[in-house]
């Protein structure tokens, strides 16, 4: 089995990593593709770099940047990883590498980076869950525990 894993670098993404590493300690035998996925360049971008081959390079140092911390907790795990770094559409670039990789299984977190504060689901999560083809687990980011105050 594949389970791909979507990261962003966000806490919401590394808690999938998490998540999906349980399921393997748990006994599921499978392995695990690390997607990272950079927006598009921007015009800005196009009109003051110039260089296609730059502006790849920017992106895909964007891409492992993102990628590391949950690259380090799957070799902690010894669980077997891939990485895709890929630049597009999210959802869709998410869903075509699913695809391309033969995954079974989406495990996401239900927010990432650019999300928007105070909604439950991200704008990718909620656009995979809705039109992937295959099972999609949504993590969601643990409360903070509550705090007493003091005196009480």
């Amino acid at each position: 089995m594949k389970i791909l894993v979507p990261v962003d670098g966000s806490s919401a993404s590394l808690d999938a990593v998490q998540h999906a590493l349980q399921l393997i300690r748990e006994g599921l035998q499978a392995s695990l593709v690390l997607a990272n996925v950079q927006e598009p360049a921007s015009l800005w971008e196009l009109l003051r770099v110039h260089d296609a081959e730059q502006i790849e390079a920017i992106c895909r140092s964007a891409g492992e940047h993102s990628l590391q911390e949950a690259a380090a907790l799957c070799q902690a795990a010894g669980a077997e990883f891939v990485q895709e770094i890929a630049q597009g559409e999210p959802a869709a670039t998410l869903h075509d590498i699913a695809e391309e990789q033969g995954c079974d299984l989406v495990v996401m977190g239900a927010r990432g980076k650019g999300e928007t504060p105070g909604t439950r689901l991200g704008s990718v999560a909620h656009a995979l869950l809705h039109d992937a083809a295959l099972p999609v687990t949504i993590v969601r980011h643990p409360p903070a525990p509550e705090v007493e105050p003091e005196g009480e």
